[in-house]
């Protein structure tokens, strides 16, 4: 199993704001590649060094699970290059991880009261 986290610009390099129906398609293009995603609406502040200078976004986060990790690579390959062009952006950040399950043994709870 995959996990794969898409951070998707707020605003191109010019200070326009992405429109919603680019951030809809996304989600779109996700579900019907892997079945499901999950969309983290709230903005999130990105900020990265050039030189001297420091450049800041806001980013909104997908994130999907697979069993299909060389098919993933390809289609988020894909994407991130139209995103690329679309967005007018110098980079587009993909994660990929590995999760991890824990089970029910490895979690404990601390009790408060006396």
């Amino acid at each position: 199993m995959k996990e794969y986290e898409l951070y998707v610009p707020l605003f191109l390099n010019d200070g326009t704001p992405v429109l919603d129906e680019v951030i809809d398609s996304i989600g779109e293009r996700l579900l019907d590649q892997f079945g499901g995603c999950t969309y983290f609406p709230q903005p999130n502040k990105g900020m990265w060094k050039m030189g001297d200078v420091v450049f800041r976004n806001e980013v909104v986060i997908f994130r999907v699970l697979t069993r299909q990790a060389r098919t993933a690579r390809r289609f988020f390959g894909q994407l991130k290059s139209e995103l690329l062009q679309e967005l007018k952006q110098e980079a587009i950040l993909i994660v990929e991880r590995t999760p991890r399950r824990f089970e029910a043994s490895h979690f404990f709870l601390l009790s408060t009261r006396t």
